[in-house]
């Protein structure tokens, strides 16, 4: 075919140094198999579950994010993990997270497997420079997860370390699978032309294989398009921008905690030594390996950085390989002080990010018994909301509308919801660490696993990870008969449809809100005092008292308003009133269903 040789050939090692690496990589995942449901582990097994159903379209059905109802043909990652776990469940016949964990450690043995193959062809210590890889933050922490971070590693890696070896059909096989597990596989196109380049340029049948990538992701996405009858890719840019994830404060943050994490990636005392070394080599020498490792860094940095909206530490694990291979031409000496410091710390944090999510897990036992009998909503997301659903229990959706005697378990961490229901606590815990680091916390600065938390590496604090708590929900007792939305008494009146309070007088609506009051002494209107906007379509409002029309309205436009009722008698001891508008909109970055804002509903006599 005409290649050029490689600028050296691959370095012979011991094969008990392969032996030595898998051993490493064990004694990092089985202390933690019985690691707890945790992060987006919930999403995936959700997929997992209808993958029962739809085997080729696990992603095909609509699930409860935030509180609201999405469609998981929009989740950021394409199938095989779901595919994967769904395997692992129908192999088990249900989740359970020690046979599930053991499976997933066949991805750590494949990256690293692969990294000694490119550690040997590419580092003067390919012990070391695996290592160095293995003791990554991001791999030790995040390889003890069921999300879709150490399969799209293996098959990287894998397909990198063939491809080198020109090992052509395997090296497809795993650009396929890297494909079909996450769509930032398509940056191996132009990593791998690099390599092409410099190594194979004549070379028909790898510039071919560049290619695969993006091809597999366009065939799948085509086949969702004529199964399913939308793109995958169009309802995530939809939810993108809803959720306002593109957003420049968003994207400046996140590009800021992924250049952090890339200096955490090995011990950052061994950083400029490298890049010394690595400057010198290029500009000296021309060398080819350090251009191809560096550009890989490159390439993919600059791409995540325009990509990625949440900075998360595990979004940059294609690039530990090429800085690990740099890092590893320093001297063994400094190489085995950083790997131990490394490994150190990497482990840390892998033991708080497994008490962090067991105690989720040991907080949805405890309150087993007090849950037994009652409706179960629960006002967060990740291993709480896994554990309880288990359980029995539902995810809180916005605009519920709770009855006296269910109970909602809240995590104050876990992006939780407002709720508007008189309440009385069951059960609190607050979930702490033996250690003093945090990844993600209440107080905690670290950008670990999100930039909106801080940007650092991780945290050191005894603060509490997280505050957990069980609440009954009461019987409504209105004390109010005309409702400011800031009165005090407010949120145990207000029913459902109406948002947190704004400017210290007023709430948006939803399409319709609703409220329970107090009955008047005698009959009287009731009276709705609310503003429609510039942006809301909004133009027909209703009021409906205990389900029956008691006053409608067609306004020409927006300006401030009061729709107000003729008068009415109640007779039991509380009365519903009910706004309804006849259109809504949202606006990107905020999910919320918006009608009009409210300033005030109630009883008043005709005329104040």
């Amino acid at each position: 075919m005409g290649a050029a040789p490689p600028s050296r050939d691959y370095v012979s090692a011991p094969r008990w140094h392969a032996a030595l690496l898998l051993a490493v990589v064990l004694l990092i995942r089985l202390p933690f198999l019985n690691q707890a449901i945790q992060g987006d582990d919930v999403y995936y097994l959700a997929g997992a579950e209808h993958a029962q159903i739809e085997p080729l379209d696990p992603h095909h059905f609509r699930y409860v994010f935030l509180g609201d109802s999405v469609d998981m043909r929009g989740h950021p990652h394409p199938p095989f993990d779901a595919w994967f776990l769904g395997l692992l469940l129908a192999l088990i016949g249900d989740i359970r997270e020690v046979p599930f964990h053991a499976a997933y450690i066949l991805f750590s043995c494949m990256a690293v497997l692969a990294m000694w193959s490119l550690a040997k062809r590419f580092s003067p210590h390919p012990l070391w420079a695996t290592l160095l890889f293995i003791a990554v933050p991001a791999f030790v922490v995040n390889g003890n997860s069921l999300e879709s971070d150490l399969p799209f590693l293996a098959f990287w890696m894998a397909a990198v370390a063939w491809f080198v070896a020109a090992r052509w059909i395997p090296a497809a096989i795993a650009l396929v699978l890297a494909a079909f597990t996450a769509y930032q596989a398509v940056l191996l196109t132009p990593i791998l032309a690099v390599y092409v380049w410099l190594y194979r340029r004549q070379d028909r049948t790898a510039w071919a294989l560049t290619l695969v990538p993006p091809a597999t992701v366009v065939t799948w996405q085509l086949f969702e398009r004529f199964s399913t009858g939308a793109l995958p890719a169009a309802i995530f840019t939809g939810y993108m921008s809803s959720y306002g994830l593109q957003a420049l404060a968003n994207k400046l943050r996140s590009a800021a905690a992924l250049t952090v994490h890339a200096c955490f990636m090995v011990f950052p005392a061994l950083l400029p030594g490298a890049f010394l070394a690595s400057f010198l080599a290029s500009w000296k020498r021309r060398d080819r390996d350090t251009v191809f490792l560096a550009a890989w860094i490159a390439l993919f940095f600059a791409a995540a950085l325009a990509i990625f909206y949440a900075g998360s530490a595990r979004y940059l694990l294609p690039m530990a390989a090429p800085v690990a291979l740099l890092v590893s031409r320093l001297r063994a000496r400094w190489l085995a002080a950083g790997f131990a410091a490394q490994i150190a710390l990497s482990l840390a944090l892998a033991i708080v990010n497994y008490q962090h999510w067991d105690g989720y897990r040991r907080f949805a036992r405890d309150i087993h018994a007090a849950t037994a009998g009652h409706r179960v909503f629960i006002d967060g997301e990740w291993g709480l909301r896994y554990y309880l659903e288990a359980d029995g229990g539902l995810p809180l959706e916005r605009g519920q509308v709770l009855r006296p005697g269910d109970i909602v378990v809240t995590s104050r961490l876990a992006y939780p919801i407002e709720i508007n229901a008189p309440v009385a606590p069951i059960a609190e815990t607050a979930i702490r660490a033996s250690l003093p680091f945090q990844l993600i916390g209440l107080e905690a600065r670290s950008g670990y696993s999100t930039a909106t938390k801080g940007l650092l590496p991780f945290d050191i604090t005894r603060a509490p990870i997280d505050r957990v708590r069980a609440d009954l929900v009461m019987e409504r007792k209105p004390t109010l008969a005309y409702l400011p939305m800031n009165a005090p008494e407010a949120p145990a009146q207000i029913v459902s449809g109406l948002y947190n309070l704004e400017g210290g007088a007023w709430r948006w609506m939803s399409g319709a809100a609703v409220v329970l009051l107090k009955p008047p002494p005698a009959p009287m209107p009731v009276v709705a005092a609310f503003t429609i906007p510039d942006a809301a379509p909004a133009r027909r409002v209703r009021l409906l008292l205990d389900s029956s029309e008691i006053a409608a309205e067609t306004y020409s436009g927006p300006g401030t308003y009061t729709l107000q009722s003729p008068p009415q008698a109640v007779t039991g001891a509380s009365a519903t009133v009910t706004l309804e508008v006849d259109r809504t909109f949202s606006v990107p970055g905020d999910r919320r269903e918006l009608g009009v804002i409210v300033s005030a509903i109630g009883f008043r006599p005709a005329g104040s």
